[in-house]
């Protein structure tokens, strides 16, 4: 109870004369959260949990089979007339406990009706579990015998002595990892691969098994009770859980913290046991297995339970902390309130924060944890659909059932008949009405600027690559990059050892053959033909060594400005004979070669371009503006630079099998733009940028909805 509401009610006579009480078998454990004294009353029959304020169980304490509600509510208010709760506090508080089984009366309908809220809490827990279609649980078996059993031998181990082992391992691994950093990142580029997906989901399976074990025996540790053990369907993946509910009637947040981090903990010491296990095994099942649940056991904590906004073990372990119980309830009545009271004009609104600071963590809270859960949702459906279609295009659609159609008829509900809206109902609609319309006419009429961008790289107009006619080894960049220079000018030297063992060899045999030649003049002009065939061969092969020698020197062939954008790396290295190493630029004219993909091409063949203009890397404040562009209309596969492509950083798609980085994994159009030169700006061939174009003016709605074809279109096809 946030505040005190009013202290009459006009619906206080439906249940001024009940004479009611808590059941017997309710336990009540007093809790402190931020200094502030809770009361949890626990239903053992269901394992189920309600939290009070001092006030509100100062009035459910006295409430007797023998005494009316009246009667309680004015010893209450003769007591405590500050703090007593208000008739409609009364009432709100009533409904709450009655509908969750926590209320006995000795009328006759009493048994009837408690089987009736049974049966329509149960209704609610299904169509609860309906919506989260992703994440069904199915409950097995009750784990609290097993627990029992275990506990004596496990409990030595959740002290000291097992922190310092945890500590050790935890620390040795680390140690490892960095040790064989290289090998743990190589090893992970196949873990998709369809080899190792067996091991991937059983590596997931042991590693959740233990995780949820961890919960458990943490939450019996401390005197809690585990009853429930089943199987979650996360996206249609069997993993196991477990139910540690009772953990919410621990009086230390420290304690409810531990049983929420407890998976977490022992997920991280099996994982580290994973990597020692890794480290000292060749390949083989158990290499893969451990190196899978290492993996396994990082990518999950840090994404999933560690993550605070979805409600897994962050989320509870956050909520300890902060000492703010049904953190997820709580920042939606928050946000609801701040709609109604703000915006509704509604002043009985309250809300369940007791501070200003409580505020601004429910409101944070609630909005991120609402952007992020939509995220994870699209993402997990589209994961999916890239699967299994049909599966995806039905958890789409039920997506947009219980996100959309459900809650807006449900507000529709509630602007027509919420009795909190009783006395500022026509300010509720008209301003949702307002609101609407303003959507719908920023969405769907109102013009919003339209353009894409296409990532390319600048060239010169004219350009020639210098590439070497002779293998070898660099041994020097003799002109630095960016210099101006003519025909000949010397560009690099290489070195080849074993081309001048092979002249030397050469020249050998040279002076033999000369030998063999004046001996046969004297001795035997028989043999002087062959002689000299041989002698013309080896002048041949002289000759051919003698050029590769000169062209070892890489010379300018044409004037221009030497353009060589790995002149420190080359030095040293072993270059084939063809290998390009650099160009000669005419500076004088550029154009942007731009990569357009086959969504966005249509709209070039349409003609829908207004205007266009490039921003190359580096050069975030300036633009360049463009004379005019050539739509070649044809599709290409190679890319006009490498530093496009994925390889070297670029945004488009290459091909796993091309080792230059050049083939797209796509076909695309390719746009030749010529552009306006500006001093500010450096044109350099090579220099990697975007070009930008601009469209008519369209309703965002429609924008999206030609982005959302596209998305259907390139990834599936319909």
């Amino acid at each position: 109870m946030a505040a005190a509401g009013r202290t009459f009610s006009e619906s206080w006579h439906r249940i001024a004369d009940q004479k009611i009480s808590l059941r017997s078998t309710v336990r009540v454990r007093r809790q402190l959260f931020r200094g502030e004294k809770w009361y949890v009353l626990q239903d053992p029959f269901n394992n189920h949990f309600f939290r009070l304020r001092p006030e509100a169980y100062a009035f459910v304490a006295r409430l007797r089979p023998d005494r009316t509600v009246e009667q309680v509510w004015e010893e209450c208010l003769e007591r405590h007339p500050d703090d007593a709760p208000g008739q409609e506090d009364v009432i709100r508080l009533l409904a709450q406990l009655y509908f969750a089984n926590l209320l006995y009366s000795e009328l006759p309908p009493d048994s009837t009706k408690l089987f009736e809220r049974y049966s329509r809490r149960k209704q609610r827990e299904i169509q609860s579990r309906v919506l989260s279609i992703m994440f069904i649980r199915l409950p097995l078996f009750d784990p609290e015998n097993l627990l029992k059993r275990l506990l004596p031998f496990i409990r030595p181990l959740l002290g000291p002595k097992g922190a310092v082992i945890w500590l050790t391992a935890v620390a040795l691994a680390f140690k490892v990892l960095l040790d064989n950093f290289d090998a743990v990142t190589a090893e992970a580029q196949g873990i998709l691969a369809p080899g190792n997906l067996i091991f991937l989901y059983v590596g997931l399976v042991l590693i959740k098994t233990l995780h949820e074990f961890g919960h458990a025996i943490l939450c019996k540790r401390f005197g809690g009770e585990v009853h429930t053990m089943g199987v979650m369907l996360m996206i249609f993946t069997p993993l196991p859980y477990m139910d540690a509910t009772s953990s919410w009637s621990f009086r230390s947040r420290w304690e409810r913290a531990l049983v929420g981090a407890g998976g977490m903990v022992f997920e991280v010491f099996v994982a580290a046991l994973a990597v020692l296990v890794w480290a000292q095994t060749g390949p083989g099942v158990v290499h893969s297995l451990a190196y899978n649940m290492m993996f396994i056991a990082s990518v999950s904590t840090v994404l999933f339970n560690a993550n605070p906004l979805l409600r897994y073990d962050g989320y509870y372990i956050l909520s300890d902390l902060l000492d703010i119980p049904n953190l997820h309830g709580r920042s939606l009545t928050h946000l609801r309130h701040l709609v109604e009271h703000h915006v509704f004009g509604c002043r009985d609104s309250h809300s369940p924060a007791q501070t200003e600071r409580e505020a601004v963590y429910l409101t944070v809270f609630g909005v991120l944890s609402g952007i992020y859960k939509l995220l994870v949702y699209t993402a997990i459906t589209l994961f999916v659909a890239d699967r299994f279609l049909l599966a995806g295009l039905l958890m789409a659609a039920f997506c947009v059932i219980s996100w959309g159609v459900v809650p807006a008829g449900r507000f529709v509900t509630y602007l027509s008949s919420n009795p909190r809206l009783a006395r500022t109902r026509p300010r509720a609609v008209a301003v949702s009405l307002g609101t609407v319309s303003a959507l719908l006419f920023l969405l769907a009429i109102c013009p919003f600027p339209n353009r894409f961008r296409a990532p390319g790289v600048l060239e010169a107009a004219t350009y020639v690559r210098v590439v070497n006619d002779a293998p070898g080894y660099v041994k020097a960049v003799l002109v630095p990059t960016g210099s101006r220079v003519i025909a000949g000018t010397p560009l690099l030297q290489l070195s080849d050892e074993e081309l001048n063992l092979e002249i030397a060899a050469t020249a050998a045999q040279r002076e033999e053959t000369l030998a063999l030649r004046m001996r046969a003049v004297y001795e035997s002009t028989a043999e002087l033909e062959p002689i000299e065939n041989r002698l013309a061969m080896i002048e041949k092969k002289m000759k051919n060594l003698q050029e590769q020698r000169e062209a070892l020197v890489v010379r300018a062939r044409e004037s221009g400005t030497w353009v060589c954008p790995r002149d420190r790396e080359l030095a040293g290295t072993w270059v084939a004979r063809g290998m390009e190493l650099g160009a000669l630029v005419n500076d004088d004219a550029f154009r942007f070669s731009a990569v357009v993909s086959q969504g966005e091409a249509s709209r070039l063949f349409a003609g829908e371009i207004q205007d266009a203009q490039v921003r190359l890397a580096g050069e975030s404040g300036a633009s360049v503006a463009v004379g005019n562009y050539n739509f070649i209309p044809f599709e290409h596969e190679q890319l006009p630079s490498a530093a496009l492509g994925w390889h070297a950083g670029g945004d488009v798609a290459v091909s796993v099998k091309d080792e230059t980085g050049r083939k797209a994994a796509e076909p695309f159009f390719q746009i030749y733009a010529t552009l306006h030169r500006r001093p500010a700006v450096a044109f350099l061939h090579g220099r990697s940028g975007q070009i930008r174009f601009l469209l008519h003016p369209e309703p965002l709605l429609y924008q999206w909805a030609r982005k959302f074809r596209q998305l259907l279109q390139k990834r599936y096809q319909i």
